[in-house]
């Protein structure tokens, strides 16, 4: 996709499909309007910010409305460089999920004699304790088997988001909302958790 294109397409309708108002939709045809001139400024001028003079008058769109986008040139340049980065990130983000993806199913099932197998797995082992080490710090009345299961499972849930990400269509960043609550979860439960060793235990009503 080209530089042109994401920036255009950033203004399409919100709500997966749902009907857009008449004021809403030329809301956005102005912006995708404006995204396209100020790129075009851009590439033919590299950094040098486009005046909103220039802007208005190409894009069709009153100074009064380019102003509610952005007040300077400067802003505009921002403006347009945010949503390409935004692009890129996503992007960048969901090409990585699906190498993470590769990786980690050859760990967990590729050949259990392979060399480079059996060392990604003491990586995987370290990542662990170091998580373990880290709840223990936070939670000293914690045994090491506690901790460790909990470390196993932040882990587990890193792995299963990636795996989300490859086998559907569950864009980037709402995985990594959805793991993130995980992980709250998680390490919340571990800290107000109480060791079974100091449990106290029910007292039997009489008879």
């Amino acid at each position: 996709m080209s530089f042109t294109q994401q920036l255009s397409g950033h203004g399409h309708r919100a709500g997966g499909g749902e009907i857009e108002s008449r004021r809403e939709q030329n809301m956005r045809l102005k912006r995708e309007r404006i995204f396209r001139v100020v790129s075009d400024l851009l590439r033919a001028r590299g950094f040098s910010a486009a005046t909103t003079q220039e802007v208005s008058a190409a894009a069709g769109v009153g100074a009064g409305t380019l102003f509610r986008y952005a007040a300077t040139g400067s802003e505009l340049m921002l403006m347009v460089y945010n949503e390409a980065l935004r692009s890129s990130m996503a992007e960048g983000a969901a090409r990585a999920a699906e190498k993470s993806a590769a990786y980690q199913r050859e760990l967990l099932f590729g050949p259990h004699d392979a060399k480079f197998r059996a060392e990604g797995m003491e990586l995987i082992f370290a990542l662990e304790a170091s998580l373990s080490d880290t709840l223990r710090r936070a939670a000293p009345h914690l045994s090491d088997d506690e901790t460790q299961a909990a470390a196993s499972s932040l882990f587990a849930v890193a792995h299963l988001a990636i795996a989300r990400m490859t086998a559907s269509e569950i864009p980037p960043a709402a995985a990594i909302d959805d793991r993130r609550r995980q992980v709250t979860q998680i390490v919340t439960g571990v800290l107000h958790h109480t060791p079974a060793t100091e449990r106290r235990p029910r007292h039997s009503q009489p008879d």
